[in-house]
């Protein structure tokens, strides 16, 4: 790691910040993948799009979670193409997503997003990439695990009927695991002097492994009726700007922090508001199935710093 770190940071000053200056070295391997030191200013280029709080952590902080970024990105490659004969989507599908991604970005057309881009360092192919791999794993994921998918339709229904107002959530997260037990209170301190110093968003960026934490682990307004009983639950024991403790979850340990709070009525259309908590409390069991899938796989790669 502090080779790793040192060498970057070697190339870092030599070079003004510039990609195109760099003299490119492999520095990870990742079963017979590579990343180098353009991949991994590529990377931090391409994680300061959208985020700035990312643009304003320590250099040696961005350079590790560009790192940690790729190696999950080449893990989900590999296995990917264990199961795909290529890594391609439909270009209709693809133009949709890349359309919605510029338009979060605040730009109207394709034009404007490019020249924003360029001037930023980043090629289009990289994120055309990204959106590919997050497509095919959600779609692997969905094949192995929609079968497992447990929710009880009519129990949803009894609950909405009892209340005509709701509380809804403004929720940001931290999902981290520990290889041990008895790591996870160091892990926890770690986690918790990240919130001190630099507040929970930055901690999010450094230590969560969800793929929220691009976006500083921000979850939006969730329903409370979309939320688990468990969840909610330690959610009810914090006040806004607080946040639990560590909620266990399959896939590792949960922080969630409650930004803001709404009392809002409930959907009029029963079955409507019904079907929007099934595709809700779906996606998150088969985000912690996805989870858990991940973990199982990177422990049959092997990752080497150079």
């Amino acid at each position: 790691m502090k080779k790793f770190i040192f060498i970057l940071f070697i190339i870092l000053i030599s070079t003004n910040h510039k990609v195109n200056a760099l003299e490119n070295k492999i520095l990870i391997k990742i079963n017979n993948n590579i990343v180098t030191s353009v991949d991994i200013f590529n990377e931090v280029n391409y994680l300061a799009l959208s985020n700035k709080n990312f643009k304003e952590l320590e250099n040696f902080k961005t350079l590790q979670i560009a790192k940690n970024s790729l190696i999950k990105q080449n893990i989900q490659e590999i296995e990917l193409l264990k199961n795909f004969k290529e890594l391609k989507i439909d270009e209709n599908y693809y133009n949709k997503l890349i359309t919605n991604y510029y338009n979060n970005l605040g730009f109207n057309t394709y034009e404007e997003f490019l020249k924003y881009i360029k001037n930023n360092n980043v090629d289009v192919n990289i994120i055309k990439k990204k959106i590919i791999i997050e497509v095919l794993w959600n779609q692997l994921i969905y094949r192995k695990f929609s079968s497992n998918v447990r929710i009880d339709k009519e129990e949803i229904k009894k609950n909405l009927s009892k209340n005509d107002k709701i509380n809804e959530y403004l929720l940001s997260e931290i999902l981290f695991i520990t290889e041990k037990k008895e790591d996870l209170k160091f892990k926890l301190n770690e986690i918790k002097n990240t919130i001190k110093t630099e507040g929970f968003a930055k901690a999010a960026l450094v230590h969560s492994i969800s793929d929220t934490a691009k976006n500083s682990g921000e979850l939006g307004w969730i329903k409370e009726n979309y939320i688990s009983n468990k969840i909610l639950n330690e959610l009810k024991k914090i006040k806004i700007n607080e946040y639990t403790n560590p909620i266990k979850v399959p896939g590792g340990f949960l922080l969630l922090k409650i930004n803001d709070v709404n009392e809002v009525k409930r959907e009029i259309n029963l079955e409507k508001e019904t079907n929007l908590i099934v595709r809700k409390k779906t996606n998150d069991q088969l985000k912690q199935f996805s989870n858990i899938y991940f973990n199982k796989i990177k422990k049959n790669i092997i990752i080497n710093e150079i």
